[in-house]
Order: C-alpha cells, then structure tokens, then sequence
C-alpha cells in the first residue's frame, strides 16, 4: 500500500541545550533528521514525504540538497508539533483517503521491522490506523505538585498496568487525520501527538509494538545511543 510521510521538524530544540535544533545534530556521519528520513526513502512503498520547517531555517537547505529525493518536498511548520503536522497536510497532493505516516524528525533510529509492522494496518477492513508503542516497564512515581525538576519529593507511584509509551511513526489516514487537527485547533486544544487528536474524535488508533532502539533524540547521552544502534546495523560514523 503506497503511503505519504509528513515530518514536523519546526522545533528550536531548546530544551537539549544545543547551539542548533537537535535534528540537524550530527549522528554517524550526517545530521539526526537525514537518518530519520532514510527508512521511508529506501522504502518503495513511500509516494513522498513533506518535512515542515521553521520559516527561514538555514540547515534545512542543506540537508535536502545530500538527499536529492525528488519525493521530499518541504513546507513552513508552526510553533507546535500539531500545527506543523497540520500545516504539511494542507499542502499535501495526496487524496482523502491516502495513508499518511507521521514521524519524528530526531527519532533515527526506525527499524524496516517496525515500519512493516505498522503498515500492516492498511490490509485491515475499516482500519481507522495506529501507531508504535512501547508497554511501560519502569515503575512510574509522581512528583510533588506535579514537580518535573530532579530532587522534587514522590506523592505516590502509579500503576503501570496498560499503560504503553508512545513512539512514532503514527499511521492515519490523511483526510481524517488532517479534520481531526483542524477540529483540536477549533477547540483552542494541542494535542502531543496525532493519536491524542484522533482519540478526540472518538476514534481507537491500534497499538503496534515497535522497538526500545526506535528512540527520539531528546538529551545528549541519546546520540550516543542512537550512534551505538547504527553501528550495530552496520553504518561507520
């Protein structure tokens, strides 16, 4: 089933404390966001693919130029990860009822597995889509007043029991991912992901299990990691 990919990659990536956004970070050789495009651009099945960057982004340019894929295009994205994913739909050629894949653009580390895992949804009858996930393992606690800052005390542990951790790619289809958007911004709410969206229109996106290497980008000891997973698939930095 060919499928479209949209990219929010708008993000100043402040909170990683780095001189430019975590995507356009080095990673074994080429920025974060190149490798996170590479599973779809070796994937046949992949019609295009829209990254959504900030207005003027200098390193954008660059990284299109090294991937010269006539099927990656870009758009200007917004100050959320909803409006950038948003702002990719609307400019998107593909029809109402094309698959769309949603992909972080600091997760590197996407395995063909998963990916064809995900994709499975589209051979199912009435499919309403789904993303990757992960059951949570850990113990969760919640901080004091909801505290999210390190020697914050604990008010009491949660139970972890159904409970799974989010992952990208995120599978809808385009028509009614996009309305679902459009009906979060009406309502003046953000959803953190296309899920969350989707779940406010009633619907129950599907849980596939992806993989604890699919990680996203977020601290500095993740480079490593993600550097570490490449090189076990065989890429020399």
């Amino acid at each position: 089933m060919p499928y479209r990919v949209v990219m929010p990659a708008a993000g100043s990536g402040q909170r990683f404390g780095a001189d430019i956004p975590k995507q356009y970070l080095p990673l074994a050789g080429r920025p974060v966001i190149a490798w996170s495009l590479q599973p779809f651009l070796n994937d046949p099945r992949c019609a295009g693919v829209t990254v959504a960057v900030a207005q003027d982004d200098p390193h954008w340019p660059v990284v299109a130029a090294s991937l010269a894929d006539p099927r990656v295009v870009s758009c200007t994205g917004g100050p959320q990860r909803s409006d950038s994913v948003l702002a990719a739909l609307e400019v998107s050629v593909a029809a109402d009822a094309d698959w769309v894949l949603v992909h972080d653009a600091a997760r590197p580390c996407l395995g063909r597995d998963e990916l064809d895992a995900l994709l499975c949804i589209t051979d199912e009858p009435d499919a309403v889509g789904g993303l990757l996930a992960l059951p949570l393992a850990d113990t969760l606690k919640r901080a004091v007043d909801g505290d999210s800052a390190a020697g914050s005390a604990v008010a009491t542990t949660v139970p972890r029991d159904g409970l799974w951790r989010a992952l990208t790619p995120q599978l809808f289809r385009q028509g009614e991912l996009r309305d679902a958007l459009r009906a979060a911004r009406a309502e003046g709410r953000v959803p953190t992901d296309e899920s969350q969206a989707m779940e406010w229109q009633g619907h129950a996106p599907r849980l596939v299990a992806g993989s604890a290497w699919n990680i996203k980008i977020t601290r500095p000891a993740d480079l490593a990691f993600a550097a570490a997973v490449l090189a076990s698939r065989g890429v020399q930095s």
